[in-house]
């Protein structure tokens, strides 16, 4: 049996670029979260060919939006509380027209750095064949720097796919729609890349058995930072 250190791309680029916590990130990330997991729900609802109303849309936010300020701790004045559902159903229903609304969430791949650290990444939606989405709800266009490392990332565990940034700023009223194609890192942006990740895997990463891994994997070695799809 192979023992190899796994992280996640997000544990990476929390390391790489640590923020302060701060309240009102607390309540960024709730929002967020209601935000995707809405759109998570209502895309699979869409596939099935079901067509949610704009209500259903709304009544399913709020729900997630409570949920995730009372699992935050967080109790905003009621005032504040409908300025934060705002952004919320605004940001669902400028989803709705766009081309990543009712795609499915891609199964996690894994890039197995050098045989010795498994790295997990997840993007938002994908079209199966050609393109993936990674998706924010707010404007982070042109990318900072996390955001262009988790895209960097995604790139190297899916090579030939188009990225795309589509960016709901949920801030603006109405919200505003953006959306980037992210070209493809070069081979020494892809080497240091690999080589973080690496070096917080060694340092980091849980210990997994390799054989009983899920896939599908990429293969790198950080020497050469070209990588060849795994079964």
């Amino acid at each position: 049996m192979t023992t190899v250190r796994t992280i996640a791309v997000h544990e990476i680029v929390a390391r790489t670029y640590p923020r302060p916590p701060r309240e009102e990130d607390e309540v960024g990330k709730a929002v967020g979260s209601a935000i995707d997991g809405t759109l998570s729900h209502f895309s699979h609802e869409f596939r099935e060919g079901r067509r949610p109303t704009a209500t259903a849309l709304r009544t399913y936010g709020e729900r997630l939006l409570s949920e995730e300020l009372a699992a935050a701790a967080l109790a905003p004045e009621p005032a504040a509380r409908d300025r934060l559902l705002a952004e919320v159903t605004g940001s669902l229903s400028a989803f709705r027209k766009t081309p990543a609304f009712g795609l499915a969430r891609p199964r996690s791949r894994v890039m197995l750095i050098d045989g010795e650290v498994g790295v997990y990444a997840q993007p938002d939606y994908w079209d199966g064949v050609r393109r993936f989405f990674e998706m924010k709800s707010y404007r982070a266009i042109p990318p900072p720097p996390d955001v262009a490392l988790q895209l960097r990332y995604f790139q190297l565990a899916f090579p030939g796919f188009e990225a795309v940034l589509l960016c709901l700023d949920r801030h603006a009223s109405p919200v505003e729609t953006t959306s980037l194609v992210v070209p493809p890192p070069g081979p020494e942006e892809a080497r240091e890349s690999l080589r973080r990740a690496l070096e917080l895997g060694r340092a980091e990463g849980q210990p997994k058995v390799l054989e009983y891994m899920e896939g599908p994997f990429v293969h790198y070695r950080v020497a050469e930072a070209t990588g060849r799809p795994g079964v």
